[in-house]
């Protein structure tokens, strides 16, 4: 229902034209007229005003007819049918019309639609005439293409429409009452084929002595119909009735020869008129001839006054491009436009002369296909015309002979050019003209040309001022390009994407005002604005824009079309591109800066200043009044504004700029602008600040002060004009160094420095020390050094130096300059650690002149206590002693290894002046220690020596003064190492072990070696007994035998030992059996750890969590238990948003908790909402309501990439009982982020999209669950039920397995988890009143908590048991149910005795109505139940086939399946390469000259000839042996097979029509070419079924066995419960249930489910198992049922071996039922495992013949678990136990005791009684046919998968290989040739050869192409299938009654739709274009490569030759007895072959 509110929705909207108004603009008033999703809606270019959308449900398909018409189209692709391909412009009405497929729309200038005509579809054939069809022609509703639509103002205006129907005929509408009553004119005019072309154009004609316009039309030649023949290719048609305009003595027409129509294709491209010629641009072949030629671009043209078309003539024109001049070959487009003004100069041609613009694309290979490239080619009208009258001279005068239009009809004098001067002095060729082919070309070089783009439509048009030309070129993917033609620089300047995917059309055209572009796509038509000038904001960014259209209007200050540019009166006022004028710039202002304070006048030099215009100039300075302007000659002239107008200067800069602008009183815009500056000198404070400004300054030396100019100071002769003249430091002065606490004078040396007067003030320094100030009076010496007074200074900083700043100023306040001086400090210069240190005091820099002085350092002058005490800096001698003895503080390690090689690091003070002081000195004990570092005084590295033995020693360090030991001491200790944890870690490193030993954290450097590989050391986390390493990347996964730790001097070597005690404690390793793994013992490497392979991840699930996180995600994987710390991260755009911590269950499975991103969420809930208040806003239209629904769920899925794991969204919503108002707000609120892992230093998991794309890795986030609390104030009352917990959004991201409920500390079981509510079973007993942790409440009630995932925790509430009212009432009730029960038993004993009084009939009437009806409410439900389950099973087997794909055979066994079914060691397989080099034997030698035999044809055909002449003899098994071995010899030489088959089917086709029953050719193999044929359609089609029809087909096949697989299927009788074949349904209702079971393998990372039922026996159970557990592996690689047992673990340890057989198994009056898992018990949810068969008494042990039966009386098909028992050997007379499983078998049982009889004596009368009373005894039980609904269920529920393969074979496409069309032409033309006239004959041939000898063989036989196992009840269901695929592709109608077969009833309401199918597929093969000699021949060459070598073709001979033999005789006469064998001697050649063969009959191969 839903979707016929679409189609009516829809079919409304277009009748009525409605669509949706978007203003896609603010700036104009322009509409969208579309019906495009919101998402496109929602951002539209600025540059597209309106636009209009295809409604999309307009094609034959769904107009209420499915019948497809002769275009070839179906319902399915009905929305690429539906199409624009033609727009024309109505100027006088400014209205469009748009040609589509079944309709003409007409829209305003804003593409509203206004009116529209419908023209199809309609049902029509292409053996219809224009005029209609007659009754005896089948008909079938087919669409309509526009293939022509011209606007004429003839007759008041009219419309002409042609279509694709009725052979291309037209209706005239009237353009001011359009649609309205059509003029139809019944004459074939335009193609009738979708894709050939038509061109049509109106244009002048003179025929006579008047003027008229008619109209020009070239058309394609189809050959679809019978009348195409009548259409010419070019003509001129009245505008009237679409008559010829002459046709009587002279015809107005051009025809192509009709021996080349058909394949000599014409392609009209484009037409026009020029002055005296209509012209069409074609594209065609070089030639006629030669295929091979390629194809040309020409110009075909015709005088408008030749009525009969004489001076037809065509000339080639070529594109050339690129600079290796590559002929563009291919035009892809075209138009004609005036040439603008300058490229008329640089064509050379008249403004408004015309052009032809063109656009070109070079030609795949020599096909008509263009290439993805593109050049633009522009030609002169003059040019052209020139060019054709040289080549029409060149025929005239003799340079040529022929006129090479030998494929156009009716050519004069044999096509040759006239004599010259037979003809005279000719001045108008149009009188006189010839029909030519001229032979120069006309031919330029590309103007410009694009790589990789493939452009499909111009149109090109020249700016309002006629100056410049331009193009818009429409390409394949949407996109309109704007290119310059004219100009300095031609080319692209913008691209616009318009419709993006799809093709622009040719029709694409410029508004009659060219202000926009009409765009025509596929389904779209666009209005264009062609310019937006108003995006330029600045005249600079105009002009470069390249846009033609746009120019700066300088006053108007704004980028415009000239048109809206003010009093455009001259070109300064609107600057164009290429006007050669710039922009409107200030050059100059004079002058360009004044002080704040001047009043001047400004000169404003402008350039290119436009003349006003009654209007004048004002200049502007920021917000001041304007001032009028005064006009110069080059510029403008202003006054400055009033200083109370100015602003003011802050006070941190000395200038303010202000924007001076120039203002037009015409626009009252200020088109000019430039920054000009105020500045004001006075605000710089000194001398060096004012001279260094950009304002010309003056600084006043005496008056302190900076002014504009020198006469400004007080005394102009001490004005300073420079810098180098103010008064400051000298430069490059020595440092100034001053001691704290020391009083000392500063000197500073000034240059120029002033000389005060008297009345000035004296010099003063400032010191700045820190945030203190020190004033020091100064005085000068020498006049040029200024002395600051003797202090002592001092800083608090306790640092060495400081630097101090000292200003020098003079007068006060007369600023000179500033130095920077250094004090210092001594004591800090002589200290370490705060320690004085004699040793660094002494060797500081002596520019500082500190001394050791009374145990400190001070400045040297100050030491006075002792100055021969004193040690100074840089002293030469000291005495010794005088320095005090070494002082240790820190010594680090304090111990290290025996082996020694640690640096010990010793710091302190007066460790020596230099390194000799202390080299020698240093001991550790008695132990040296070599000394590495030095640093003066402080610090000492040296290493340790080696001892023998463990010790503890002080340190020793001496100086000159003596001996200082260390108080603490150091350790040398023994280090161990004894192993290391985790034993194994990827190969890409990051592993963190732990080195386990003792004294592990000594010594001072640490390093250690996993064989050769680095393990980095993490030093802050060793301790004594444990250290860490991060091992580093290995090459490849190794074992590692020893690590090496190096701890200084000590190396230790940890390495494996292995004995042959430990290995079988080791890991077990498995050995695969096919795919099946069984544990064995290896040898293992000896290694103390292991690189493994990097961790590897295949799959993860579920792919959904709540917000919170803390759902447990399973990963499965390979090596994963090699990380010790995996984690989960989420990205969101490549930002991490979390991470988790994951826990490794086992090497292939992990569980992560998912990441909690509640931010994240919020964040992006929050950025959606506004999207989606618009997208809500833009989908309120009342009539879109359903198509807006399936919209927004589109968009949906693009904006927010929704992704469901195991299904889509919706189903997964509706399973869940969720309404659509809760889907569509989860769609709403959910998060999609990207998984990632870090494992160590593995980066494959790290981006798991780019290494692992095969798996899914986005994770949906959705809102957390919310679980209510109780209500009635927390305490819910348990009366014995389930407990059932309310929320919201329960279900959406978490299950049954993710949430746990605790009542106090006990579990309460969960049983339902919906969207609203969670079901739990409490315990029985009210447990204690404590929450999950067992903290005691305060209610003394259980606390109810919900946990879901890890994160989240709900209380819920208190339970409170109420449990003895039901129990009381229970007691209350029993008399009342007592009573109840009495009287039902009173009434039921009533009822018996009433029901025996009815009779027996009705008795048995009402049993089999009541069963009737429950059985159709039965079927009805089981059919649905059953397809909903189907299609769910079979989307996850689509899905598991995207990644484990089909298991299809390959190319080798499938040969052998078809050409040899059943053989599986035919010597063929032999191959040769076994012979080694040994030379040929005789034998060989004779085959290979019989292979030359085989290679001729004629021995060939007589060969077979012969055999089939031996009728008695040679029998159909040797027909068929004798046609598979010759295709094995010749499929190396497919070329020849094709050549040999041919003749041998027309030699059949000539022999069954001689016979009664022609039609029945190819039904049956009863001769050597069926079965050829069936073998060479095995070969051409293997590709196709493998790539692209095998899918379905497989589909098909496991629909089907999972079907029958779902119910019970007899394993004796093979009958099952669901089937589509009566034979083989199970006729008994036996009751069953179904049982899901976990298997656990040992080699399997979990659990897996399997369905199976509780009745089935134990070898279908482990059948069903093996399917679980090997899906879509090939079924020949995985274990076979007889291989394996079933093992049932129950309780602790339990292992039950089941059988079908064994000592349980019950044998009742002789028979023996099989045993199943009823039979044992097993309940659901038991869990099984597969193991290797076991040796009993029951099982026969295995041999080398794996596929021998357990059973004696048992047999298998293809290796599976369908068994037939054969009952009791016939021969062996033994009376053993019968068995049946299900019913007891009637047939067999009846043949067994025929048997017994026989050996019993007694009479065949008592066994046959026996029979008769069994199966009475079952016809009692039911009646077998109230199952036959059984079969309607099965077919509906496999329905959809039989539909999809008949549709998919039955469909013509690119995939199908040649050799059908190949075939099918052969019987096409054979029919023809023999003039057969029943269509049936060709009809059943066709039926015969493919679907009979292909698709019915494989549809009965999968196995033939899959690699699976067929069943005997799939095989009865794909015979069904089969035969109605047969049914269908027969003509004869069959009447079906009650009484016909159930399998022909069965499908009888589809055989005729598939028929259709089949006819349409027939039809359209015939439609296809002919295969041609070279491509057959180029396709089978191919093949043959492909299949050369794949058998031994010599052992194929010697089975050929064996028939040579046997009918040798015969064959020789045949011989001799024809003429060609004759004499090619071929008889001699046999003989040879013999000869040959006598010498050596064996063979060493």
């Amino acid at each position: 229902m839903m979707r016929k509110g679409l189609y009516y929705a829809d079919f409304i909207y277009m009748l009525c034209g409605l669509c949706i108004i978007t203003i896609l603009s603010t700036h104009h008033q322009s509409v969208n007229c579309t019906k495009e999703s919101p998402a496109q809606l929602s951002s539209p270019s600025n540059d597209i005003v309106a636009q209009f959308n295809l409604p999309s449900i307009t094609s034959a398909s769904n107009y209420g007819n499915r019948s497809k018409g002769y275009n070839g189209e179906n319902g399915e692709d009905s929305q690429s049918k539906n199409y624009f391909t033609h727009l024309s412009f109505d100027f006088m009405n400014n209205v469009l019309f748009a040609g589509a497929t079944n309709k003409i729309l007409k829209l305003n200038e804003n593409l509203r639609v206004l009116s529209e005509a419908v023209t199809g579809p309609v049902n029509d054939s292409p053996q219809c005439h224009a005029g209609g069809c007659p009754e005896d022609i089948e008909t079938s509703l087919v669409n309509n293409y526009n293939k022509i639509l011209v606007v004429s103002y003839a007759h008041d205006g009219i419309l002409i429409s042609c279509g694709s129907i009725r052979q291309g005929a037209c209706e005239i509408y009237s353009l001011p009452r359009f649609p309205s009553t059509p003029q139809f004119v019944a004459v074939p005019l335009a193609a009738n084929d979708e894709n050939a072309s038509t061109y049509a154009f109106v244009g002048p004609a003179r025929y006579s002595w008047k003027e008229e316009d008619i109209l020009y039309v070239g058309t394609t030649f189809t050959n679809v119909g019978d009348y195409r023949h009548d259409v010419p290719a070019i003509s001129s048609r009245r505008l009237d009735d679409l008559n010829y305009a002459e046709f009587s003595i002279q015809q107005s027409i051009i025809n192509i020869d009709v021996k080349y129509r058909d394949h000599f294709l014409v392609d009209y491209v484009y037409g026009f008129n020029s002055s005296e010629y209509a012209y069409f641009v074609i594209v065609q072949k070089k030639s006629h001839l030669a295929d091979e030629a390629g194809y040309v671009t020409r110009l075909a043209r015709i005088c408008i006054t030749d009525p009969n078309y004489d001076s037809y003539t065509e000339i080639t024109v070529q594109c050339t491009a690129t600079e290796n001049h590559i002929d563009y070959n291919i035009l892809r487009d075209a138009k004609v436009t005036p040439a603008s003004q300058k490229l008329a100069q640089k064509m050379g041609i008249k403004k408004d002369d015309h052009v032809l613009v063109t656009v070109f694309s070079p030609s795949k290979e020599i096909s008509d296909q263009p290439e993805s490239k593109s050049a633009m080619c522009i030609y002169s009208i003059k040019d052209i015309e020139d060019m054709f009258i040289e080549n029409i001279h060149l025929c005239f005068n003799g340079t040529i002979k022929d006129r090479n239009l030998g494929y156009i009809s009716g050519t004069i004098n044999d096509g040759r050019c006239p004599i010259v001067g037979s003809l005279g002095n000719i001045y108008n060729f149009c009188s006189v003209g010839l029909k030519i082919s001229g032979v120069s070309p006309i031919t330029t070089h590309a103007l410009f040309h694009f790589d990789n783009v493939s452009v499909t439509s111009i149109t090109a048009t020249s700016t309002t001022d006629q100056q410049h030309s331009l193009a818009f070129l429409g390409t394949d993917k949407g996109l309109i390009k704007k290119v310059l033609l004219s100009g300095q620089n031609p080319g692209e300047y913008e691209e616009i994407v318009v419709d993006a995917g799809n093709r622009i059309l040719p029709n694409t055209m410029m508004s009659p005002k060219k202000d926009f572009l009409y765009v025509l796509s596929q389904r779209k038509i666009t209005k264009l604005r062609i310019e937006h000038c108003s995006v330029y904001t600045n005249c600079s960014a105009c002009l470069e824009s390249r846009d033609p259209f746009c120019g700066w209007c300088s006053l108007e200050k704004r980028c415009t079309v000239r048109s809206t540019c003010q009093r455009d009166t001259s070109a300064s006022r609107w600057l164009s591109l290429g006007s050669g004028q710039q922009c409107i710039e200030f050059e100059s202002i004079i002058p360009e800066k004044i002080p704040i304070t001047d009043l001047t006048h400004l000169h404003l030099i402008i350039r290119t200043l436009p003349e006003p215009f009654n209007a004048k100039y004002r200049c502007v300075f920021g917000n001041s009044t304007p001032i009028d302007a005064e006009i110069l000659d080059n510029g403008l002239g202003c006054a400055t504004p009033p200083l109370d107008e100015r602003p003011v200067i802050p006070t941190n800069t000395d200038h303010v700029l202000v924007p001076l602008s120039v203002r037009s009183s015409e626009t009252n815009k200020d088109f000019v602008s430039r920054f000009f500056a105020f500045f004001d000198c006075s605000h710089h404070g000194n001398c060096q600040e004012c001279l260094q400004s950009s304002w010309g300054c003056n600084w006043c030396i005496f008056d302190n002060k900076c002014v504009h100019q020198s006469i400004q100071c007080r005394n102009i002769e001490n004005s300073v004009t420079s810098v180098g003249q103010c008064p400051h430091l000298k430069s490059n002065r020595p440092a100034i160094l001053l001691p704290v606490r020391v009083p000392k004078e500063i000197r500073l040396e000034i240059e120029n420095l002033p000389k005060p007067k008297s009345a000035h003030a004296g010099f003063l320094c400032t010191v700045h020390i820190e945030a203190a100030q020190m004033l020091l009076p100064a005085h000068i010496e020498s006049n040029k050094i200024v002395v600051c007074e003797k202090t002592p200074y001092f800083y608090e900083t306790n640092t060495h130096e400081y630097q101090a700043k000292v200003v020098i100023t003079w007068n006060f306040q007369h600023y000179v300059d500033t130095a920077i001086v250094t004090l210092y400090k001594c004591d800090v210069l002589g200290s370490h650690r705060d320690h004085a240190d004699c040793s660094l005091c002494v060797t500081r820099d002596p520019k500082y002149q500190c001394a050791w002085c009374s145990n400190s350092c001070v400045y040297n002058e100050t030491c006075i206590a002792d100055s021969d005490r004193a040690i100074s800096a840089g002293s030469k001698t000291t005495k010794e002693n005088e320095c005090p003895l070494p002082r240790i503080d820190i010594i680090k390690p304090l111990s290290g290894p025996i082996e020694g090689g640690t640096l010990i690091t010793i710091e302190g003070s007066n460790l020596g002046i230099r390194e000799g002081d202390v080299r020698g000195k240093i001991f550790i004990g008695s132990v040296p220690c070599e000394l590495v570092n030095y640093q003066i005084s402080v610090k000492i590295e040296c290493r340790t020596g080696a001892v023998m033995y463990e010790m503890s020693a002080p340190i020793k360090v001496a100086n000159d003064a003596g001996y200082t030991e260390s108080s603490v001491q150091f350790h040398f200790k023994n280090v161990l190492l004894t192993g290391l944890y985790p034993t194994i870690g990827p190969r890409s490193g990051g592993t963190q072990l732990s080195l386990i030993g003792k004294f592990l954290n000594i010594g001072s450097t640490m390093r250690a070696y996993l064989d050769e590989y680095e393990c980095h050391i993490n030093v802050t986390q060793a301790s004594s007994t444990q250290v860490s390493c991060t091992t580093s990347e290995a090459t490849q996964p190794e074992p590692i035998r020893s690590l090496h730790l190096l701890i200084d001097g000590a190396n230790r070597t940890l390495e494996c030992h292995i004995s042959p005690a430990t290995i079988p404690n080791k890991n077990l390793t498995r050995s695969n059996f096919g795919s099946y793994q069984f544990r064995t013992l290896p040898r293992q490497p000896c290694s103390i750890f292991n690189y493994t392979q990097d961790p590897r991840i295949m799959q993860i699930k579920p792919l959904r969590s709540f917000v919170s996180g803390g759902r447990v995600l399973t990963v499965h994987g390979m090596y994963l238990n090699s990380i010790q710390k995996p984690e989960l991260e989420v990205f969101f755009d490549n930002e991490r948003v979390n991470k988790t911590s994951c826990i490794v269950i086992n090497s292939n499975q992990m569980e992560c908790p998912s990441p909690p991103v509640n931010d994240k969420f919020q964040a992006f809930k929050s950025s959606n909402r506004v999207m989606d208040s618009e997208f809500d806003f833009k989908n309120e239209s009342a009539h879109q309501n359903e198509y807006s629904r399936r919209k927004r769920k589109a968009d949906f899925v693009d904006n927010f990439h929704i992704y469901t794991t195991g299904g889509t969204a919706p189903s997964y919503f509706v399973n869940n009982n969720m309404d659509v108002t809760t889907f569509v707000k989860v769609h709403e609120t959910q998060l999609n982020l990207q998984l990632s892992f870090v494992m160590d230093n593995v980066q494959l998991v790290r981006d798991l999209n780019k290494y692992f794309h095969d798996i899914r890795s986005t994770i949906v986030y959705l809102a957390d669950p919310k679980y209510l609390p109780f209500p009635n104030d927390g305490i819910k009352l348990y009366k014995g039920d389930s407990l059932v917990i309310e929320g919201e959004l329960l279900n959406l991201a978490a299950d049954e397995y993710d949430v746990n409920v605790t009542i106090g500390t006990t579990q309460c079981n969960i049983t339902s988890l919906t969207l609203t509510q969670l079901l739990c079973i409490p315990p029985e007993h009210q447990p204690l009143p404590t929450d999950e942790n067992g903290v005691d409440q305060s209610t003394d009630l259980p606390l109810v908590v919900v946990k879901v995932g890890r994160n989240l925790r709900f209380a819920i509430g208190y339970l409170k048991y109420d449990l003895n009212k039901p129990y009381v009432f229970s007691h209350a009730m029993f008399v009342v149910i007592l009573t109840v029960a009495v009287l039902v038993i009173v009434l039921v004993v009533v009822l018996i005795i009433f029901r025996r009084k009815s009779t027996q009939a009705e008795r048995e009437y009402k049993r089999i109505q009541i069963q009737m009806i429950t059985l159709e409410s039965n079927v009805r439900s089981e059919c649905k139940q059953a397809f909903a389950e189907l299609q769910t099973d079979m989307t996850d087997l689509t899905a598991d086939l995207e990644s484990t794909g089909i298991p299809t055979l390959d190319h080798v066994n499938y040969i052998m399946k078809v050409f040899f079914p059943g053989v599986s060691d035919h010597p063929i397989l032999n191959s040769r390469k076994f012979c080694g080099s040994s030379p040929h034997t005789n034998y060989d030698a004779a085959m290979i000259q019989f292979e030359q035999l085989i290679g001729n044809k004629y021995f060939l055909l007589l060969f077979i000839e012969t055999l089939e002449a031996q009728r008695s003899s040679f029998s159909i098994r040797d027909r068929v042996n004798v046609a598979s071995l010759l295709m094995v010899v010749l499929m190396n030489k497919m070329e020849y097979a094709t050549e040999i088959l041919k003749s041998l089917l027309l030699r059949l086709i000539d022999k069954s029509l001689a016979s009664k029953h022609p039609q029945l050719m190819l039904r049956r193999t009863e001769s050597v070419v069926e079965k050829m044929l069936t073998n060479y359609l095995a070969i051409c089609m293997y590709d196709y079924l493998k790539e692209y029809a095998g899918s379905n087909l497989f589909l098909l096949f496991k629909a089907i066995k999972h079907q029958i697989e779902k119910g019970l299927v007899d394993a004796i009788t093979h009958d099952a419960r669901y089937s589509l074949s009566e034979e083989r349904l199970l006729h008994e209702q036996v009751t069953h249930s179904v049982v899901i079971l976990h298997i656990l393998q040992d080699d399997l990372d979990e659990k897996v489910q399997c369905r199976v039922n509780d009745l089935d026996t134990i070898s279908q159970v482990k059948l069903k198992i093996l399917d679980a557990i090997f899906k879509n592996t090939p079924f020949s690689m995985r274990p076979s049922v007889h291989e394996v047992d079933l093992e049932w673990r129950h309780g602790r340890g339990g292992h039950l071996t089941l059988q079908d057989e064994d000592l349980t198994t019950k044998t009742i009056n002789g028979w023996k039922r099989l045993n199943t898992l009823a039979h044992y018990g097993v309940k659901e949810s038991a869990v099984m495992s597969l193991i290797a068969r076991q040796n009993d008494n029951y099982h026969i042990p295995y041999g080398k013949n794996q596929n021998q039966a357990p059973y004696h009386n048992f047999y298998f098909i293809n290796n599976s678990q369908s068994h037939i028992i054969i009952n009791n050997d016939i021969e062996s007379g033994l009376q053993q136990p019968r068995l049946y499983h299900l019913i007891k078998p009637i047939i067999p049982d009846h043949y067994m005791n025929i048997k017994n009889s026989a050996l019993s004596g007694a009479s065949p009368a008592t066994q046959s009684s026996h029979c008769v009373n069994n199966c009475n005894e079952r016809v009692n039980k039911t009646i077998p046919e109230v199952y036959l609904t059984r079969l309607l269920a099965t077919k509906g529920t496999i329905q959809k998968f039989v539909d999809d393969f008949f549709s998919i074979i039955l469909t013509v496409n690119e995939e199908l290989p040649p050799a059908v069309k190949w075939l099918f032409d052969l019987l096409d033309e054979a029919a023809r040739r023999h003039d057969i006239a029943d269509t049936d004959i060709v009809h059943a041939w066709k039926s015969n050869c493919l679907p009979l000898r292909f698709w019915v063989n494989f549809i009965k036989n999968p196995d033939f192409i899959f690699d699976v196992n067929k069943t005997y009840c799939v095989d009865s269901c794909l015979s069904v299938i089969a035969q109605t695929f047969m049914d269908a592709c027969s003509t004869a109608e069959h009447r079906l009654g009650k009484d016909s077969p159930s399998n022909k009833l069965l499908f009888a309401k589809d055989i005729p739709n598939y028929r259709i199918m089949v006819k349409e597929f027939y039809r359209d093969v015939s439609r296809l274009p002919q295969i041609s000699d070279q491509e057959m021949s180029t396709a089978m060459q191919q093949l043959s490569v492909r299949q050369n070598d794949e058998f031994d073709t010599i052992s194929a001979l010697k089975e050929l030759y064996i028939y040579i033999t046997k009918y040798k005789d015969k064959i020789m006469e045949a011989l001799e007895n024809d003429i060609n064998c004759r004499k090619m001697q071929l008889s001699r050649k046999l003989e040879s072959v013999g000869v040959t063969l006598d010498g050596d009959g064996t063979s060493n191969c």
